[in-house]
């Protein structure tokens, strides 16, 4: 898989999203306003490639500060820290990553400043190590519930792509096809911005496994015939009484599993699970551009000038509709994730 992320030759080098399927093309960003754009623009998305690019923007950042004294250094990347959390504001990963970078900024305080920029770039790297690993143990722990035969629904991408590499939602998939299951899959095209369409549908032909790509308003009636076993989707934020904010649509999915019986699981690692915003309710929802709507991914206009439009980039599924979730650490039920990941 194409690395979402990653340093290359001193710049945050990202796989543009927005141009996928039709071309494989890289952004070098080489300065945090750079990351920052990128970020707010869906160049790079999915809750923790969002974090761990943000990680990297601060650690680039940190770069280019000119000054010598910690304080007046500290101060300078507070202020990058500021920029990139302000990109986008559902997603918890991309203020979990920033606060860690702050964190360690604040351990090295008696440090020399050009010995402070190494250690936040290998900070940043070390996010993304880790994010990896997380998801493998995520998959492997979410591939027990996959049994051989079985057809999968997905609900946006949460995959390689969404990640530093491997995915929560299709990592799951990936390893439960590893370990020689024969599954399928179904994605959701994921109205506005298509990210199954471009991105899951991609991602899963690149591996070889099956994969059908369905408009968002089929699942139901497949449901209904029997074609779908399970669903699994990612998430950018459960709040402490398990609600889970993802992409727009998702809600619609987890009400239709449980009319039909059907298990609705959700992947996320640990960094997703925000335990200071006690319920959904409380999660802030981003509201995108109104032409992701009216133009089909930037192109033709397909409703007419002028009109009204809501464009809630993310729903909260309530976690009554979880049957479970799955984490690096195991699967719960929602209800016990404040004991689970309190420390």
């Amino acid at each position: 898989m194409v690395p979402t992320v990653e340093w290359k030759n001193g710049a945050v080098r990202l796989l543009d999203q927005s141009r996928l399927p039709g071309a494989v093309e890289f952004l070098d960003c080489r300065d945090y306003r750079m990351v920052a754009n990128a970020i707010r623009h869906l160049k790079v998305r999915g809750a923790p490639a969002i974090g761990v690019t943000a990680a990297m923007g601060v650690a680039l950042g940190a770069q280019a500060v000119t000054a010598t004294s910690y304080d007046e250094f500290a101060r300078a990347v507070a202020g990058i820290c500021d920029e990139l959390a302000a990109t986008r504001p559902t997603a918890v990963n991309l203020f979990w990553a920033i606060e860690r970078m702050k964190r360690k900024l604040a351990e090295l305080r008696t440090k020399p400043v050009s010995e402070i920029k190494r250690v936040l770039t290998e900070e940043s790297q070390r996010i993304l190590d880790e994010d990896i690993a997380m998801n493998k143990a995520m998959g492997k722990h979410g591939a027990a519930l996959v049994q051989n035969g079985q057809t999968i629904l997905t609900h946006c991408n949460a995959g390689a792509l969404a990640t530093a590499g491997y995915g929560t939602a299709l990592g799951v998939i990936r390893a439960a096809w590893e370990e020689g299951k024969k599954i399928s899959v179904l994605a959701d095209e994921t109205r506005p911005v298509l990210q199954g369409a471009r991105l899951t549908v991609w991602e899963l032909m690149q591996d070889k496994i099956p994969v059908t790509l369905i408009t968002d308003s089929m699942a139901g009636a497949l449901m209904k015939q029997g074609r779908i076993h399970l669903c699994i989707v990612g998430a950018d934020r459960i709040a402490a009484n398990g609600d889970v904010a993802n992409k727009i649509g998702t809600y619609s999915v987890a009400v239709l599993a449980r009319a039909h019986n059907i298990p609705f699981y959700v992947a996320a690692p640990h960094s997703t699970i925000d335990l200071a915003t006690p319920s959904g309710d409380k999660i802030p929802i981003e509201h995108r551009n109104p032409n992701e709507v009216t133009t089909l991914h930037s192109g033709p206009a397909i409703a007419p000038a002028g009109v009204e439009v809501l464009n809630p980039a993310f729903d909260v599924t309530p976690a009554a509709l979880i049957t479970a979730i799955i984490t690096e650490r195991g699967v719960f039920k929602p209800s016990e994730l404040s004991s689970q990941f309190s420390a």
